[in-house]
């Protein structure tokens, strides 16, 4: 920039010296090499009062030719200079009225191209920013809703019964999910998405059997049924609170969509457990099966549950598939702990 600057004002400055100095070298050479007859008749008519106005003159018509040319040029570098400046000034200010895209700046002007790559830098990072924190406040509204839906249940069986029994039986259920809110919220406050080496055994049984006293009262609301087997006794390598909200939402996904008895099956399959889950329904339609676990997907028991419900069992370690689409069968697999 400041070499730019330099050569704008030694540009300008030297044409308005060219412009005045050239004329003036060129009449001196020329009445240096007349002949002394010539020379005396230039001297005799630039003598005098004439000779003056004529000199005056043609000095303060080189000076003014000389300034123009300047001004000239002057105003030419002027653009090379102003112009990426006020584009830049442009997309600045287009960037923080909200727009997201920013066009990086191609001058040819070293310090400014930097400012604009800087600045499109900054433009990606904050769109992405902004996208992530979209996806967590979406994420952190289904992984709260589970819980409290629960509980809201459990409140509903308090308030409706005078069995004292029943009461304390719900009440201990409501104090669990209030503890699983809890932990969610934490969960969500120090969320990562490095992966854990050090993930904590956790029994397979108890974490379904749990799940099961959960959404019992939603079951039976709906004429249900929900079906525990296969082997006992499995324990697997994930955090208890991902684990519960992929089974979860696996769970609320088929009340939702599908039909008849949950049928939820654990087994051994080489170093991994798998747990399947399907139902009695019509399945995933062919369109939307391939697309299932996709953030955008919102219909047919799709959309942001299972995406979540993805991302927490990669995060553990395991994956999520739709194994089967006609019944839908969901399958999670994850390393089987060794104590």
């Amino acid at each position: 920039m400041r070499r730019l600057l330099l050569r704008s004002t030694l540009a300008a400055v030297g044409a308005a010296l060219a412009l005045l100095g050239v004329p003036l070298f060129a009449l001196g050479v020329i009445v240096a090499t007349a002949p002394a007859e010539r020379r005396a008749r230039l001297v005799e008519r630039t003598s005098g009062l004439q000779g003056v106005l004529i000199l005056s003159s043609l000095v303060i018509a080189l000076v003014l030719l000389g300034l123009a040319a300047g001004w000239f040029v002057a105003q030419r570098r002027a653009r090379l200079l102003g112009d990426p400046l006020t584009a830049l000034a442009d997309r600045a200010e287009r960037l923080g009225a909200g727009e997201s895209r920013f066009l990086p700046l191609d001058s040819g002007i070293g310090e400014l191209d930097r400012i604009s790559d800087v600045l499109s830098r900054t433009a990606t990072q904050v769109t992405r920013n902004l996208a992530a924190e979209r996806d967590f406040a979406a994420d952190a509204s289904h992984q709260l809703r589970t819980p409290l839906t629960a509980l809201l249940m459990r409140l509903d069986e308090i308030a409706s019964t005078d069995d004292l029994t029943v009461v304390q039986e719900e009440a201990q259920v409501a104090i669990a999910q209030v503890d699983r809110l809890s932990k969610v919220v934490d969960d969500l406050m120090g969320r990562t998405r490095v992966s854990d080496p050090t993930r904590p055994s956790v029994s397979l049984d108890a974490v379904l059997a749990s799940l099961q006293r959960e959404w019992q009262p939603a079951f039976a609301a709906s004429k249900r049924s929900m079906r525990i087997h296969g082997e006992r006794g499995l324990r697997v390598r994930a955090t208890p609170m991902a684990l519960g909200q992929i089974v979860s939402t696996l769970i609320e996904n088929a009340l939702a969509h599908g039909r008849g008895t949950v049928d939820i099956a654990a087994r051994r399959a080489g170093p991994s457990v798998v747990i399947e889950l399907g139902d009695e329904g019509t399945g995933v339609p062919p369109a939307i099966a391939p697309h299932i676990f996709e953030r955008s997907v919102s219909s047919s028991g799709s959309g942001l549950g299972l995406t979540l419900a993805r991302d927490l069992a990669e995060d553990n370690g395991g994956r999520l598939e739709l194994v089967s689409t006609q019944p839908a069968v969901f399958a999670v697999f994850l390393s089987e702990a060794d104590d």
